[in-house]
């Protein structure tokens, strides 16, 4: 018998909810009680999935953990206009506005389901008031919501598209604003370093690399999981990368705190 018959037969056999990956991914749910477990964001309460990335990392609270001080640092600066560009279903957005009650989030979004999922997202965590979602953000566009902020916040997740949109040249209004970027050389090499000479004059820019995550990062173990092949446990904590990413951090150097 082959082993691709035996895994027929033990998806026949054995129910979904408990061949492995459903059944960590119930036990997370079920610890969590739908809430992100840590992190900046822990609390925030999450959709029963994620839009173009991974589910139980950001559910754990460790998605993009490199991050973390980063985002408190934001949150510390008391920023008036958050922009989300790639929102996804909503990670940052309605977690830096869960944060900062006082700042108007704009999350741009291309992908019309990933949008469903973000507004539902809003909603579940009542920031709808606060929040405003976007379709595709263009250069244009970002520069038209950044021109009237002296201090704004960007975060930009867009596939590499940063290449045309984080450009002073085109958005002017970048030159003034704290970014947080993240970068795909995978989608186009030489990104980084292009996105780096662009604001090296206004900025100060600190490059952060993706850490590795072990099965020590998955925090719930009960008689199932301590029986699992490691090979689940790491699926788990992982992101699903292609490749190992980094971002940059960007500050203005001549910002006002």
């Amino acid at each position: 018998m082959t082993i691709s018959v035996v895994a027929k037969l033990a998806r026949k056999l054995i129910p979904a909810r408990f061949r492995p990956i459903a059944h960590i991914e119930h036990l997370v749910r079920s610890r969590t009680k739908g809430r992100v477990h840590s992190g900046p964001f822990r609390g925030m309460r999450f959709i029963d999935g994620a839009a173009g990335s991974v589910h139980i990392a950001k559910l754990l609270g460790i998605y993009e953990r490199e991050l973390n001080a980063c985002l408190e640092e934001a949150c510390a600066l008391n920023f008036l206009l958050i922009v989300d560009v790639g929102a996804a279903e909503g990670y940052y957005a309605v977690g830096m506005a869960l944060r900062n009650p006082t700042a108007r989030v704009i999350a741009f979004e291309m992908d019309t389901t990933a949008r469903a999922a973000l507004a539902e997202k809003v909603t579940l965590n009542d920031v709808g008031n606060r929040v405003e979602i976007r379709g595709k953000c263009e250069p244009d566009d970002l520069e038209r919501v950044l021109a009237d902020t002296p201090r704004p916040y960007v975060i930009c997740d867009a596939e590499g598209d940063e290449a045309v949109l984080l450009d002073p040249a085109t958005v002017p209004s970048l030159q003034r604003a704290w970014i947080l970027v993240e970068l795909h050389e995978f989608i186009e090499r030489g990104i980084t370093e292009k996105i780096r000479e662009r604001f090296v004059v206004t900025h100060k820019i600190a490059h952060i690399w993706q850490q590795e995550r072990t099965i020590t990062d998955f925090p719930f173990k009960d008689f199932y999981t301590r029986w699992l092949p490691e090979s689940y446990l790491r699926w788990a904590v992982s992101e699903s990368r292609p490749e190992r990413m980094s971002w940059f951090w960007m500050e203005p150097i001549h910002g006002t705190a």
